[in-house]
């Protein structure tokens, strides 16, 4: 067996798309050939009004898809020459009621019914039918018996008259062929650019997802690392111990960076060799409160409320809020601010609040060039996504808050009630609220 080319398929589909969107060359390649062989063989015969007659009646269907009003009339109008000349003439070498030419009627009629207006459709086939019945006449006429006049009226109109109906019929059934087809090819256009639109909405939401994920991980991190490099420089000269344990911290921090940045980044792998690890959540905010404490900074952690299960989804949306209320501290709050981190569980929602009494409010809403201002974005989005909100602004009585709400149902709870303050590393005890 013949194996068919790579490029064979290709090829033969750009050729229908050729033919389809070239008409006129093509119907004149199909009726041109037969116009010309008609024209020479009446010219042969010295019947030169047939040959022009059958060149223009056959070489006009070259436009019967372009301009099939006028293809019909131009056919029809000859034909009508050929049934007149043959009744006023009979008997004379150039007299034909009927030319092979005037097949062109029924083509022509065709593609009136395919291609043209409502109307001339319509007017088409009743000159059709007209011409059908003069052609039945103009034979009978021949014939002196009454009963075979009209036996040969009846017989010639009804064949010719089925033929027009057949060859219109076919035309309409092409035209809503071509309809339909049109109709599926806009549909299927339709449907690509959705999808080409759901793709580029898809990619970007994909996209301020990576980056918010890269500004959670790298900003929180390097945060901590650069408070510990600063905090063991000055302890070094006083306190070597103090200067080696900022030094452990930072290589932990660092460390634990780097498993996040993997773990964020396998997720764009193809190949699924990457292990997935569960995000964290509501339950992970001690340990990350725990974290920024060995960092230097105090920080009181407080829960109120009865606890309740979040969805993987919202618990990471909580828990980033903390972690880039608690960075901006790190990174605005000045050496001697202090934080408070307040969870409080109501019936129908969840509270979360940062708040610090540090000096970087004004930078920390203005952005300095360090992705504040993408961070704070990248917040209220995250709580945008689960029907919570999120805001950041400077105190009234001094330093920074965050505020974000995520609505929590109250049904099946799985927590536990918290009310109890929580101690910081300094000894410092938070409010109950």
């Amino acid at each position: 067996m013949q194996e068919r080319r790579p490029g064979s398929r290709g090829r033969v589909a750009a050729s229908e798309v050729w033919v389809r969107t070239h008409h006129a060359v093509v119907d004149a390649a199909l009726f041109c050939p037969p116009a010309l062989l008609l024209a020479l063989v009446f010219a042969s015969a010295g019947q030169y009004w047939q040959s022009l007659s059958s060149l223009v009646q056959v070489g006009v269907l070259s436009v019967r898809r372009t301009r099939p009003v006028l293809a019909v009339a131009v056919v029809d109008l000859i034909a009508a020459l050929h049934l007149l000349t043959g009744v006023l003439h009979r008997g004379s070498a150039e007299a034909l009621l009927f030319s092979p030419s005037d097949v062109a009627v029924l083509v022509a009629l065709y593609s009136v019914a395919a291609h043209g207006p409502r109307w001339a459709r319509s007017t088409a086939l009743v000159v059709a039918l007209a011409g059908a019945l003069g052609l039945g006449v103009a034979l009978a006429w021949a014939y002196n018996d009454l009963r075979q006049a009209l036996f040969v009226v009846v017989a010639a109109t009804t064949t010719t008259g089925v033929l027009a109906l057949l060859a219109w019929t076919l035309g309409q059934w092409r035209r809503t062929r071509l309809a339909h087809v049109r109709t599926l090819e806009e549909r299927a256009r339709g449907v690509e650019t959705e999808r080409e639109q759901l793709q580029a909405l898809a990619a970007a939401a994909e996209r301020a997802r990576i980056a918010r994920e890269m500004h959670d991980v790298v900003a929180h991190s390097l945060s901590v690392v650069i408070a510990q490099a600063d905090g063991g420089r000055y302890a070094a000269a006083a306190d070597p111990a103090a200067a080696a344990r900022a030094l452990e911290s930072i290589a932990a921090t660092g460390r634990a960076a780097l498993t996040d940045m993997r773990r964020l980044l396998g997720v764009l792998r193809e190949d699924g060799g990457t292990v997935l690890e569960p995000q964290p959540g509501v339950e992970d905010v001690p340990a990350l409160v725990a974290s920024v404490r060995a960092s230097g900074l105090p920080v009181a952690l407080v829960t109120t409320g009865e606890v309740r299960q979040l969805p993987a989804g919202a618990g990471l949306a909580v828990y980033r809020v903390v972690q880039e209320g608690l960075t901006n501290v790190l990174k605005h709050g000045g050496p001697s601010a202090r934080a408070t981190v307040r969870l409080h569980w109501s019936p129908g929602r969840l509270e979360a609040h940062v708040e610090d009494d540090g000096r970087g409010a004004s930078t920390a809403v203005d952005g300095d060039g360090d992705g504040i201002g993408s961070g704070l974005t990248g917040m209220a989005e995250r709580m945008a996504l689960y029907g919570g909100t999120a805001h950041a602004g400077p105190r009234s009585g001094g330093g920074f808050a965050v505020h974000a709400v995520l609505p929590v149902p109250a049904s099946g709870r799985t927590g536990h009630t918290v009310g109890g303050p929580s101690r910081s590393a300094d000894g410092m005890t938070a409010p109950r609220t």
